[in-house]
This record gives structure tokens, C-alpha cells and sequence, in this order.
């Protein structure tokens, strides 16, 4: 064993010498440089490259989706799990998305809710009589772009699809000036026509004729009869200050053309359209008659 003692003692100094190198180079402090990527731990991690990055990305991360759930948008209208800038985008879009106004709409009951209703539009004599008409409640779009709540009397036996009309209407955006009783005109009819007023029932005769109109019977119902006037054979516009509106070329709010969506809605109804009438055209008048 003698000899190789030696040997071994001559060892040990390279040994030493490599272990204090290792042990100096794990205590060493590198030389402070500049702020940037790598050069302390507390740059490391606003970089995302350390701990501190970690927990910082994942605060960002949980930041981005609660604003993004915010409104939970529909399914597919959303961006898809990823990046947190494009989530951040879509949170963005679905903040500035409102829901779309729902239509309410209503037929009134009650013995007295249409007789205290019609105090101007109907009297004795008339061919028919309140308890045979029915007063409704409907949303509907105004010239103003805003929603307005409407009051319309028609018989008992279209209310329901009448109803159905004007959700019909709503929904796709058809804008009504007014939707007010002729009894806020007094049951005048040039009054409410030229007021844009979009009325049913009225007890009257036929212009001209000794005839029951089929207002009389609740049947009918005038829409934006301004900007859809009553044009006779020989040129007579009523309401007057629908002359320019005469002109069925013509593209505005609230007109009425053959096939458009009102139209169709009030022939689903069973009702038709006096701007199919041969001669004199009332472009304003729908009845369940045709007349």
C-alpha cells in the first residue's frame, strides 16, 4: 500500500485547484449591465422567460378572459382559445353588442277597454258595435329610429293576425310614423292621413258613397298614409302633401311597393293591398275584403 501514497498526494493539488474554480464560479455575481431581456432575474420575468414572466402572463391571461366573458358571446361568434390579443379583440366586439330590442305586443280584454276608446270613432248606428272590436298594443319602429309603443282598434276576428302583422314589421325594421286611434284626430280622417297616422277601425262612409268603408267594420287599416296616398283614375293625391309620394318610383321610409315585405306580411294574414286595384290605387289601405 506504501507505494501508492505518493501518487496520490500528487493528485490532490489539481484537484483542489478544480474544486475551488467550481465552487468561485457558482458564487460569482456578474457584472450589472443595462435593463433588458436577461439581464436580471426581474427583467427575466417581465419578459415572460422566468418565474416572475409565468405568473405575470397568466395574470394577463385571466384579465383578458374575464373581460372577453364580460358578455358570453354565441357559440362560433367568438374568437377561438389562443393569443391574448385576439381575445382581447373579441371582448372588444362583444362589449359593444346589444341585444335587439324584443317586440311586445298585446290584445287588450276587458267589457269597457274598447268603449272608452272610441268615443269619437264610434257611435250608434254603426255596423258594429265594441264589444265586437278589439284594441291592440304593439311595439313598433318610428322615423326616429327609436321604439315606440302603438294603439290600433280592428275586429275581434283578425286581432290575432293583425298582431302577428306588426311583429312581422317590427322584426324586419319597417319604420311607422305614428301608430295612434283615429279618436286622437277626433275621427278625422284628413287629419290623421295627413299626419302621417297609421290607423283601423273608423266608423265612415266610402268618400263620395253612401257605402260603410270597411274601416267601419274594422277590417281595414291605413299605413303611413302620407308617403302612401290614396290616388285616384283622374290624379287626386289624398292626403295632399302625398303628391311627391304619388310617384311610386319613388324610394322612401315607410313606402309601400307591390311584393315588398308588407305586402307579403298582411297577405299571409289573408289581407290584401289597395295598391293592386285597378283605376284609382290607395297605396296606404290593406283589408282582410280586398275592398
Amino acid at each position: 500500500m506504501k507505494p501508492s501514497l505518493p501518487r496520490l498526494q500528487r493528485c490532490l493539488p489539481p484537484l483542489l485547484i478544480l474544486a475551488c474554480l467550481a465552487v468561485a464560479g457558482c458564487s460569482a455575481t456578474p457584472t450589472p449591465g443595462p435593463t433588458g431581456a436577461g439581464s436580471s432575474p426581474e427583467a427575466n420575468g417581465a419578459a415572460g422567460t422566468g418565474p416572475g414572466g409565468a405568473a405575470t402572463a397568466a395574470a394577463s391571461d385571466g384579465t383578458a378572459v374575464k373581460s372577453a366573458s364580460t358578455r358570453q358571446p354565441q357559440a362560433g361568434s367568438g374568437p377561438r382559445a389562443g393569443s391574448g390579443a385576439r381575445a382581447g379583440s373579441g371582448a372588444q366586439a362583444v362589449v359593444g353588442t346589444q341585444a335587439a330590442p324584443r317586440f311586445r305586443g298585446s290584445v287588450v280584454t276587458g267589457r269597457d277597454a274598447v268603449r272608452n276608446r272610441v268615443r269619437w270613432s264610434w257611435r250608434r248606428g254603426c255596423p258594429v258595435g265594441p264589444v265586437e272590436l278589439r284594441l291592440l298594443r304593439a311595439d313598433y319602429w318610428g322615423f326616429d329610429k327609436r321604439v315606440h309603443r302603438g294603439e290600433l282598434v280592428v275586429h275581434r276576428d283578425h286581432a290575432r293576425r293583425v298582431l302577428v302583422v306588426l311583429e312581422k314589421l317590427f322584426k324586419a325594421g319597417y319604420p311607422i310614423e305614428r301608430l295612434k286611434l283615429v279618436d286622437a284626430y277626433r275621427a278625422d280622417d284628413d287629419r290623421s292621413m295627413a299626419a302621417n297616422n297609421t290607423s283601423g277601425f273608423n266608423c265612415r262612409r266610402v268618400s263620395g258613397s253612401s257605402s260603410w268603408s270597411e274601416h267601419a267594420f274594422g277590417r281595414a287599416i291605413d299605413l303611413n298614409p302620407l308617403r302612401n296616398p290614396y290616388v285616384t283614375r283622374g290624379g287626386r293625391v289624398s292626403p295632399p302633401a302625398g303628391r311627391p309620394y304619388a310617384n311610386r318610383a319613388r324610394r322612401a321610409a315607410g313606402m309601400i311597393h307591390a311584393n315588398d315585405l308588407v305586402v307579403r306580411a298582411f297577405a299571409a294574414a289573408g289581407w290584401r293591398w289597395g295598391g293592386y286595384w285597378s283605376g284609382s290605387r290607395d297605396y296606404q289601405h290593406f283589408s282582410s275584403t280586398g275592398r
